[in-house]
């Protein structure tokens, strides 16, 4: 029997039956009727026994060599790998002992499975994602050129998508050529890029306080010396921001001016104002992340718009919006930053990769993505209502009134320690995200960021009954 035969005769998709042939194999494995080193059955006797065509079989250890599951020897067969090392539950516990640092929430969300409940990541939750719109985009290129799928990418990125990112930022006021626009692998890579650019080890950087934790991280890989700056309601804290600025001389300065993370805020006109005028004054150049524009429902101004990308960098990705395993990030600056900053590209990865960027343009082009984004808009405006009303039945209230996006900038009742409370969180296999993992100088101690498209499950809503009532 064919494999296209064997298909039809069963009603059962082919690669179906290669993964059923897969799990056999490592059922037995599994439960030790095949130990290591042992030879496994031939092609042919699978075939029968499975009642698949040969080529079935075939396919699927062909599978199992790539993965490690199985060795082939030439003349002989397929046998089965070398014993690996025992499974240890405690090495897939998440460490209850590390410190809450800029990593912690990161490493527990990024190395935790689907059981762990994730109020305190930074992302939308999979059903959530346009996963038809990825699946047509990723049928679509693999019919295009092969080029797509197999070469480095030009060092600048795919001209068509710069042509439409370009247009998307003019509708904010931003009007790059397309010789001012980079591609980069990632919104951190962006900044990674630019920090390699822009400061040297021991300058100083502004930061908002409180503001994305990985921030943190990326100016202390690079050794800069970090200053906080308190971030209100509509802005940085500008009294605050001049003193800091006379007497640190900052090089750089880093911050959302739409959708704030973590408190959800947006920079008002009169603040943007002022923002770029001390800048100006102070000599201070701007990363403008904007990897939130999307979200938002009244666009707030854009530093960059005003500044013409003089001192200013925009800079985003689509890791929140469309996926985060299509990695994808753009960079908008003057135009010698951008030669100098192609030199590090290729320097530090070399050339980006075609297939990121296809695959995005193809969603972007087809007409789903707005959609989808209009879709999740509303969607995250009544979650947003619901969740804060059920966290203000436990005395959770908003430091910012819940606006747009996905976080609900929160206070703790009766003072309650935020890290204490993520610590007994992670026993339930709950990750929150306390407030001082956000705050250079610790002064959010009794505050939670939320991420209110994770935050409703009954477990997590009795877990903080339990521990604040």
């Amino acid at each position: 029997m064919t494999q296209n035969a064997a298909s039809s005769a069963t009603g059962t998709p082919v690669d179906t039956l290669v993964n059923q042939v897969m799990d056999h194999i490592r059922q037995r494995i599994a439960n030790r009727s095949l130990v290591a080193g042992a030879r496994i059955p031939s092609i042919r006797q699978s075939a029968e026994t499975m009642g698949v065509s040969k080529s079935t079989v075939v396919d699927a250890y062909d599978r199992l060599v790539a993965e490690g599951t199985l060795v082939s020897r030439r003349g002989s067969g397929f046998f089965v790998a070398g014993q690996t090392s025992p499974l240890s539950i405690a090495q897939l516990a998440p460490k209850l002992d590390r410190a809450i640092d800029p990593f912690w929430v990161s490493r527990q969300s990024l190395n935790s499975d689907d059981t762990v409940l994730k109020p305190g990541c930074g992302w939308l939750p999979p059903d959530w994602m346009p996963n038809d719109a990825i699946r047509r985009a990723l049928r679509h290129v693999a019919r295009g050129p092969d080029a797509a799928l197999t070469d480095y990418a030009a060092p600048l990125g795919s001209l068509p998508l710069r042509d439409h990112l370009a247009r998307r930022m003019a509708e904010h006021g931003i009007t790059p050529a397309l010789d001012q626009i980079m591609l980069t692998e990632s919104g951190t890579q962006a900044i990674d890029l630019l920090c390699r650019l822009l400061i040297e080890p021991g300058d100083t950087v502004f930061v908002d306080d409180p503001c994305y934790f990985n921030f943190h991280a990326l100016f202390h890989a690079h050794r800069a010396h970090i200053v906080a700056i308190p971030f209100l309601a509509d802005g940085p804290d500008m009294d605050a921001f001049e003193d800091a600025a006379e007497q640190h001389r900052p090089r750089l300065y880093v911050t959302n001016s739409g959708l704030h993370n973590p408190t959800g805020a947006s920079l008002s006109p009169v603040k943007a104002h002022r923002v770029l005028k001390a800048c100006e004054k102070h000599k201070i150049r701007i990363i403008e992340d904007d990897i939130f524009a999307d979200f938002e429902t009244s666009p707030a101004p854009r530093l960059a718009a005003f500044d013409g990308l003089d001192t200013v960098v925009h800079i985003g990705s689509f890791s929140k919006t469309l996926s985060a395993s299509i990695r994808c990030g753009y960079i908008a600056t003057r135009p010698d930053w951008i030669d100098k900053l192609l030199d590090l590209k290729i320097a530090t990865s070399f050339g980006g990769g075609n297939l990121s960027s296809a695959l995005v343009l193809s969603v972007l082009r087809d007409g789903s993505y707005r959609k989808h984004m209009e879709h999740v808009r509303q969607r995250l405006a009544r979650t947003m209502t619901d969740c804060a009303s059920k966290l203000a039945e436990l005395g959770i209230t908003p430091v910012t009134p819940p606006g747009a996006g996905m976080f609900l900038w929160a206070r703790l009742p009766h003072n309650i320690d935020a890290a204490n409370l993520a610590h007994a969180a992670l026993k339930q296999n709950i990750i929150l995200a306390p407030g001082n993992v956000f705050s250079l100088t610790k002064s959010a101690g009794s505050l939670m960021r939320f991420n209110v498209t994770q935050s409703l499950h009954p477990r997590i809503l009795a877990f903080l009954n339990h521990e604040i009532t």
